[in-house]
C-alpha cells in the first residue's frame, strides 16, 4: 500500500509540473490555461487554503483540492499536448539532481534557529509559568 501511494504521489508531482508547462503552450486553450495556472500555482504555492497545522482539515484540502483541481486540467488539455508535457514531466524529475549536502545545511539550519529561539524565549517562558 505504501508503495502505490509512493507512485501516486510521484505521478501528481509530475502532473502538477505538466500542467504547468502545458498551460505556457499554445496548443492549449485559454481557459484550460488559466484553470493549469491556478491549479500549479495552488499546488507549488506555499501558502495553503488551509493551514496544514490545522488538524486533518490542514491536510485534507491537499488531499482533495490539488487533485481534483489536476483531474479537471486534465480533462481540458488536449491529450497529445498533455502527453507531451508528461513526457517531458518526467525526464526533468529523473534530471533532478539530489545535494545531500545542501539538505543537511537546511537542516542544520533549522536546528540553529531552534535552538537560538529556545534560548531567547526561555527567560520569559520561565518567569511566566511562575
Amino acid at each position: 500500500m505504501l508503495a502505490k501511494a509512493k507512485t501516486w504521489a510521484r505521478g501528481v508531482k509530475r502532473d502538477v509540473l505538466a500542467i504547468y508547462l502545458a498551460a505556457r503552450d499554445p496548443r492549449t486553450p485559454w481557459y484550460a490555461r488559466v484553470a493549469a495556472l491556478m491549479v500549479a500555482a495552488y499546488a507549488l504555492s506555499p501558502i495553503d487554503l488551509i493551514p496544514d497545522f490545522v488538524p486533518v482539515l490542514g491536510y485534507l484540502d491537499d488531499l482533495l483540492i490539488v487533485p481534483l483541481g489536476i483531474l479537471l486540467v486534465v480533462r481540458l488539455i488536449p491529450a497529445e499536448v498533455l502527453e507531451e508535457h508528461r513526457a517531458t514531466a518526467t525526464a526533468r524529475q529523473a534530471a533532478r539532481p539530489v545535494s545531500y549536502t545542501a539538505a543537511a545545511v537546511m537542516v542544520g539550519l533549522w536546528i540553529a534557529a531552534a535552538v537560538g529561539l529556545y534560548w531567547g524565549l526561555e527567560p520569559h517562558l520561565v518567569a511566566w509559568l511562575r
